[in-house]
C-alpha cells in the first residue's frame, strides 16, 4: 500500500485509542475524496477481524447482501439475515467468539456508514443494540465507522440526542491537507514543483488529496490544470456535481449556498444568505450551514468579538475555480495556459490567495510568532464606512495589540505604493474607531515572496510570506 503522507496526527491519535485498554468507538468523518477509507486501511494495513463497506446508493436488499458477504469472508457460516437486528447479532456472536482466542484488539471497520441506512431498514436501532448491549463490553474491541455523508455522520452519529448519543469515544475530523501536507505529498510522487507552483495548484485543487494524485510531475501547473477541466474528457468534469450528492440529501440547496458564497470576497452573514436565495433563516438553514462548516467548504467568523452576525466565507478551493470557470462552456482545451496573465486570471489568483491565507491561520499565527500568546481571531466588517471596510484577518493579543492581516498574491517581491497605503490606514483607522480598541493595532502583509523596501514598506515591518504557509504544523 502507498505510505501515507500528511496524516501523522491522525495516526498519533489512533495510536493513543488503540492502547487505551478499553472498547472504543471511532468515529471518522470528513468530505468526499479526503483519504478517510486509506487512512484507516493504512493504518491497520488491511488487517480487520470484520470489514463492510457500504454500498453507494444501494437498495435495502443489496446493503444487507454486501454486509452479509463479508459477515461470510471472515468467519460466519450461517444464513443471510431478514432484518439489521438479526445481521447485527451474527456480527456480535463472531467477533465474541474472536475475542475468546485472543488478547489483541478486535478490529471492525464499517466504512461508508451511512450508505446501509436506507429509507425505514432500522439500521441505525440496530446498530445502537448491537453497540450497547453486545459490542461495548467486549473490552478489546477497537470499531471504526466513517462515511462520506457528513452530514448523516454528524447528526446520527456525533451528535445523535437518542440511543447511540455520546457512544462514539472519540471523533477524528479528516481534513483536506494544508500547502506543507500537500507539498509532502507531491514530493513523494516525484514532483520536482517550485512552491509557487505547488501553491498555484493548491488554488485549484485545494488539499484533497484525491485530486492532488490526479496531477502529473510530467506537466507543468497550467498543463495539469487544463487536462483536469478543460481538455476534450476532463477527467474532473462532473466532479462538483458528484461531490455535493454524495455528502448530502437535497444536493440542490446545498449547491445554491456555495454558489452564493462564490460571488461574493467578503462573504455572507446568515441572514444575508436567507434573503439572497429568497429562504426562511431557521434552524434547517444552519443545519446546512453547520453541514458545510464540517466538510471544510465554508469557514465561519464572527465579526469582532461578537457572537452575533458571523461570517460565512467559502474557503474550498475547488469549488470556487469550478464557479470562476467551470460553470461556462469553454472549447479552448488549452484555456489554461492560454490565459495565464490575463486580469481575469491575475484577479482569481489574488482572491484565492486570501482564502488560502484564511486556511492556514495557524502558520500565520506561528509566523507572527504569536503562537506561545493568548490571543484570538476574527473577521470583522465595518457597520458605519462607506465603502464598507472589511478585514478578513484581525489577531486580537493578550497584550492589547491587534494586528490586521492584508493578503497580497504577487509572482514577484509585492511592491506597496502610495494608494494601497492609505487604504490600509484607512482600515486601521476605521478598526479602532468603530470598536473602540484601547490597544495599539498594526499591519501585517501577508504575501508569497516578501515587500520590496520603499518608503511605505514600513507600514508591515514583518511580512509573512509564502514559506511561512508552508510551514508543516503536526499539530
Amino acid at each position: 500500500m502507498e505510505k501515507i503522507i500528511g496524516r501523522e496526527a491522525e495516526f498519533e491519535k489512533l495510536s493513543d485509542y488503540m492502547n487505551s485498554g478499553k472498547s472504543e468507538f471511532i468515529t471518522i468523518y470528513g468530505r468526499r475524496r479526503v483519504g478517510k477509507t486509506f487512512l484507516v486501511h493504512s493504518y491497520f494495513k488491511g488487517k480487520f477481524d470484520f470489514y463492510a463497506t457500504g454500498v453507494i446508493d444501494g437498495t435495502y436488499q443489496v446493503e444487507m447482501e454486501a454486509f452479509h458477504t463479508s459477515l461470510v469472508r471472515f468467519g460466519y457460516t450461517g444464513d443471510r439475515a431478514s432484518t439489521w437486528i438479526e445481521a447485527f447479532t451474527q456480527l456480535a456472536d463472531l467477533l465474541e467468539r474472536k475475542s475468546r482466542s485472543r488478547k489483541r484488539r478486535i478490529v471492525v471497520f464499517l466504512d461508508e456508514l451511512p450508505c446501509f441506512d436506507t429509507p425505514r431498514s432500522g439500521f441505525l436501532q440496530a446498530l445502537d443494540l448491537f453497540w450497547n448491549s453486545r459490542a461495548s463490553w467486549i473490552n478489546n474491541i477497537f470499531f471504526v465507522v466513517c462515511g462520506s455523508a457528513t452530514s448523516w455522520m454528524m447528526r446520527n452519529i456525533v451528535n445523535n440526542k437518542a440511543g447511540l448519543h455520546k457512544r462514539a469515544t472519540h471523533t477524528i475530523h479528516l481534513r483536506p491537507f494544508s500547502l506543507g501536507q500537500a507539498e509532502a505529498y507531491l514530493k513523494s510522487r516525484k514532483f520536482r514543483w517550485p512552491r509557487i507552483a505547488v501553491l498555484q495548484a493548491y488554488m485549484v485543487l485545494g488539499g484533497v488529496p484525491y485530486y492532488l494524485s490526479l496531477l502529473d510531475p510530467k506537466k507543468n501547473v497550467p498543463d495539469n490544470i487544463d487536462t483536469l477541466f478543460f481538455s476534450s474528457e476532463p477527467e474532473l468534469e462532473n466532479e462538483y456535481q458528484r461531490l455535493f450528492k454524495s455528502l448530502f440529501k437535497n444536493a440542490d440547496r446545498y449547491m445554491e449556498i456555495i454558489g452564493l458564497l462564490s460571488r461574493c470576497r467578503d462573504g455572507y452573514t446568515r441572514t444575508e444568505i436567507a434573503r439572497a436565495l429568497k429562504i426562511v433563516d431557521n434552524g434547517r438553514l444552519g443545519e446546512m450551514l453547520g453541514d458545510l462548516e464540517h466538510c471544510d467548504f465554508v469557514r465561519y467568523y464572527n465579526n469582532g468579538r461578537s457572537l452575533q452576525g458571523g461570517i460565512y466565507q467559502l474557503v474550498d478551493f475547488f469549488s470556487l475555480f469550478h464557479h470562476r470557470f467551470c460553470t461556462r462552456r469553454v472549447t479552448d482545451e488549452h484555456f489554461w495556459r492560454n490565459t495565464l496573465g490575463t486580469p481575469e486570471q491575475n484577479n482569481w489568483y489574488g482572491l484565492t490567495f486570501e482564502r488560502v491565507c484564511i486556511w492556514h491561520v495557524s502558520q500565520i499565527i506561528r509566523g507572527l510568532r504569536l503562537d506561545t500568546i493568548s490571543h484570538e481571531y476574527y473577521a470583522w466588517r465595518s457597520k458605519r464606512s462607506r465603502p464598507a471596510v472589511q478585514i478578513d484577518l484581525v489577531i486580537d493579543r493578550a497584550d492589547g495589540i491587534a494586528t490586521i492581516c492584508e493578503m497580497k498574491y504577487s509572482k514577484d517581491d509585492y511592491v506597496l505604493n502610495e494608494s494601497e497605503y492609505r487604504r490600509i490606514v484607512r482600515r486601521m483607522e476605521t478598526f479602532q474607531n468603530e470598536t473602540g480598541h484601547k490597544g495599539g493595532v498594526q499591519a501585517s502583509i501577508v504575501t508569497t515572496y516578501g515587500l520590496t523596501e520603499n518608503r511605505y514598506s514600513e507600514i508591515s515591518p514583518a511580512p509573512i510570506t509564502m514559506e511561512h504557509l508552508f510551514a508543516y504544523l503536526m499539530d
